[in-house]
């Protein structure tokens, strides 16, 4: 009876001694530190979000953009009192700009408990991932990712136009906008990205009266010196360069086209954005470039303005499209998850389920659409808009 009494008061203790360090908030001796960019939210039943896309590299630009957006987003939601009341913890991830790297981070996030994903930012990294997102039954919203494959699953969603829908907005945009017919295109036959926005450009322009009077192409292993494209380009007559590419190879192009001493018109797509940011690159060279965009930091409705400055004090610059991007995902998520009911104790494959019904039945007015609403294919509805560099700066093309 003795012995039984002191196993009694032995297991006792133990299991006092349990809940006493579930209660704490002190972390165990040997729980790794929180990442700096983790957003950490009050409470133990909290909606975790992850964010991937590159933070370092020749990327960063759109990942650092994204993160940074989210942030925001994700302070704001606190603030007013989360998700369904449930605060939100945001995690982000770096990919380098790669695949497999990618994947790894989505690993990462899951193994920190992830239940939504934002990302991966860019096109193959966020295919890389949606064929583990779609077997795991995961809601993932890409803020960027605008190849037709990245919603290929109808787990997952996107902010940004397709590719498709760019090259052909594109096309559409300058044949019925601006004075220049003869088109020469430089573009990475090796990039979803970059091949898919030119095909559907091509397709396009000769409804809109256009003449693609050169179309050269580069790939990964040949994009420092652009001189064979550009030169072409010039020798063709080209009077606007066509430019489905991202901002590290155009701002080679530009600097090229003008020891030659040629200056037609550049033109963009969303991946243009961020040229402003690079390094030692003369802005006064991307004078009068344009290019196409769902976000222009100079719109005068409160919800950019505010943004725009929360932005700009935390982080000393003007945001670019993919920080609206990322933005708008956070609060397309809050929409969806609250037109959903979800809770936090759901499971990852339910949770998503109910997101997917929901958010085909909501609709966003955010930064980058003032009424954004999603196909079932994962699609959005919104409208573009065209913005113009302008002594430095992007300015929204009247």
């Amino acid at each position: 009876m003795n012995f039984k009494k002191m196993m009694a008061c032995a297991l006792a203790c133990v299991l006092a001694a349990s809940v006493m360090a579930g209660c704490s908030s002190a972390p165990a001796a040997s729980a790794p530190a929180a990442p700096a960019q983790e957003s950490a939210a009050s409470g133990e039943s909290v909606f975790k979000i992850g964010v991937i896309g590159p933070l370092t590299g020749g990327a960063a630009a759109y990942g650092v953009a994204v993160q940074h957006g989210a942030e925001i987003a994700v302070e704001e939601i606190n603030a007013a009192g989360g998700i369904n009341g449930f605060q939100v913890e945001l995690r982000s991830e770096d990919d380098e700009l790669d695949n497999q790297k990618s994947v790894n981070a989505y690993n990462a996030l899951k193994d920190w408990g992830m239940q939504m994903l934002v990302g991966s930012v860019t096109s193959g990294c966020c295919i890389a991932v949606s064929e583990y997102s779609k077997e795991d039954n995961m809601f993932q919203i890409t803020p960027s990712g605008s190849a037709a494959d990245c919603v290929q699953y109808d787990n997952v969603f996107r902010i940004c136009f397709s590719d498709p829908n760019q090259g052909k907005a594109s096309a559409q945009y300058i044949g019925q906008n601006m004075e220049q017919k003869n088109i020469g295109v430089i573009y990475d036959s090796s990039d979803v990205y970059s091949s898919g926005i030119y095909q559907t450009f091509a397709e396009e322009a000769g409804n809109q009266g256009l003449n693609i009077v050169s179309a050269e192409a580069f790939t990964s292993d040949s994009k420092t010196d652009f001189s064979v494209q550009i030169q072409k380009a010039k020798d063709a007559g080209a009077e606007l360069v066509f430019l489905p590419i991202y901002y590290t190879e155009a701002s080679l192009i530009l600097q090229q086209a003008d020891t030659i001493g040629y200056k037609p018109v550049f033109f963009g797509c969303d991946g243009m954005d961020g040229i402003l940011g690079v390094e030692n690159f003369d802005t006064s060279l991307a004078e009068g470039l344009m290019l196409l965009t769902p976000f222009a930091a100079d719109a005068e409705d409160e919800l950019t303005q505010k943004f725009v400055a929360k932005y700009q004090e935390a982080h000393g610059e003007i945001p670019n499209q993919f920080a609206a991007d990322s933005y708008d995902a956070i609060y397309s998520i809050k929409a969806a998850a609250e037109k959903a009911g979800i809770t936090p104790d759901m499971s990852i494959s339910d949770m998503c389920e109910a997101m997917k019904g929901a958010i085909v039945e909501t609709t966003v007015s955010g930064l980058t659409s003032s009424s954004m609403s999603w196909e079932a294919s994962g699609e959005p509805n919104k409208e573009p808009k065209a913005v113009v560099i302008q002594d430095g700066a992007y300015a929204s093309v009247q």
